[in-house]
């Protein structure tokens, strides 16, 4: 009997504050959860940002005038430190942890395809939890995802996934602004169903994030259609994962 995968997918503005300061908290109630499901030999594949704000906590504001190249340094410094920060908190649970950074070539057919599917199967046969980002030292212009909630549809298809769980700060999609109260939870989408109003109605920034809500539900629907469940939820609340995967859980299922 093969083993349950998902894909996680974790972004900015999970991690971080009002400041867009990473909070180390939150990235232990994300391995706490993965733990748990690692020891109920439950595959997990982790897509996560973060080497952008990361790379900005030290270096400060930088002085590059260009967007992509600012980026572009960012991120390189930020990226070891996610990783660190990543490796620590695996190391205290007692899993291993790696790190992949595709680019958009790596999902195309072919050898790189091939090395991708290669890789992510060794390290989930060596029991590491591998987390994935876009390279965006390296990614510009054509070679770039959109955002990373393309990058964990494109893997999820890739590896088989049996779920793609997608986490932000709210509970899913609303049919108008979250933040007020006359606006009530979806809590069900088909992947072919036309939720363009509701993204406009309840469409908010992200900090430092590219992906918006739109987004999300985009690509889940897209996931959703090649018989892959995804779900959209809220990464900053204690035990979400856990509840999604327990079938008890606040938020919005994208499915067939």
């Amino acid at each position: 009997m093969e083993k349950e995968r998902i894909v996680i997918k974790v972004g900015t503005n999970v991690m971080t504050n009002k400041d867009n300061r990473i909070v180390r908290p939150v990235l232990r109630n994300l391995v706490k959860q993965i733990a748990e499901l690692y020891e109920r030999d439950i595959l997990t594949i982790l897509v996560s940002s973060g080497s952008v704000i990361a790379g900005k906590e030290v270096l400060g504001n930088s002085k590059i005038e260009n967007n992509t190249q600012r980026r572009q340094v960012y991120s390189s410094i930020g990226q070891p430190r996610m990783m660190r920060l990543y490796y620590n908190i695996f190391h205290d649970y007692g899993i291993k942890c790696a790190q992949v950074l595709p680019t958009k070539r790596d999902f195309s057919p072919g050898v790189h395809r091939q090395n991708m599917v290669n890789c992510c199967e060794g390290l989930l046969a060596e029991g590491v939890i591998p987390i994935a980002n876009e390279d965006d030292a390296v990614s510009v212009t054509m070679s770039m995802f959109s955002d990373n909630d393309e990058l964990a549809s494109l893997i999820a298809e890739l590896m088989n996934a049996d779920k793609l769980i997608i986490l932000t700060d709210i509970d899913g999609l609303y049919d108008g602004n979250p933040e007020e109260d006359n606006s009530d939870l979806i809590e069900n989408v088909k992947p072919n169903q036309d939720i363009e109003e509701y993204i406009q109605s309840g469409s908010k920034t992200e900090g430092e994030g590219r992906g918006g809500m739109g987004s999300k539900l985009n690509y889940a629907q897209k996931t959703a259609a090649k018989n892959i469940p995804t779900y959209i939820a809220n990464g900053k609340k204690e035990n979400t994962i856990l509840d999604i995967m327990n079938g008890n859980f606040t938020g919005t299922k994208v499915s067939l």
